[in-house]
């Protein structure tokens, strides 16, 4: 569904234009209302259409209560999410603590993620292609750390 990436420039405002390409995807699967949140992972946020959402906020309510994990992506991920829609012009408004957890200035990357969207500081972006490039480089000649699933991922 969301796949490539596209710069961005987002506003003083705090606003972003969502891609042209994705408003119409967007607007059949969630009338426009997409989740954004912080990634524990990386330094970026996650934006989501409000339908996936709601299964991972289901999927992240099953876990075990005594699950560290779980209470982690319930405390951080969850419960820095915030509603957003997109507006009449395609844009967005990110919140300000989520503007500053990600790092964002002016120049921003939108990364499409099959389910969801990430998006990335310029500046960070960059970093971390860096990064996953060295990464998967050695992991692609270390062939036994890499899962079964892996193993047989083919295009």
């Amino acid at each position: 569904m969301f796949r490539g990436s596209d710069p961005i420039n987002m506003d003083s405002k705090g606003r972003m234009a969502i891609p042209t390409r994705y408003r119409a995807v967007l607007e059949s699967i969630c009338g426009g209302e997409i989740v954004i949140t912080i990634d524990m992972k990386s330094t970026c946020l996650t934006l989501s259409p409000l339908p996936a959402w709601r299964k991972f906020e289901e999927n992240v309510a099953a876990l075990p209560t005594f699950d560290e994990f779980g209470e982690m992506l319930s405390r951080f991920v969850v419960g820095q999410a915030k509603d957003v829609q997109i507006d009449n012009s395609g844009r967005v408004l990110i919140p300000q603590e989520l503007r500053d957890y990600a790092e964002f200035e002016k120049k921003l990357i939108l990364v499409g993620r099959t389910q969801r969207l990430e998006l990335w500081s310029e500046n960070n972006w960059n970093l971390e292609r860096d990064k996953s490039q060295e990464n998967y480089r050695s992991m692609l000649l270390d062939k036994e750390q890499m899962s079964d699933a892996l193993k047989k991922l083919s295009w």
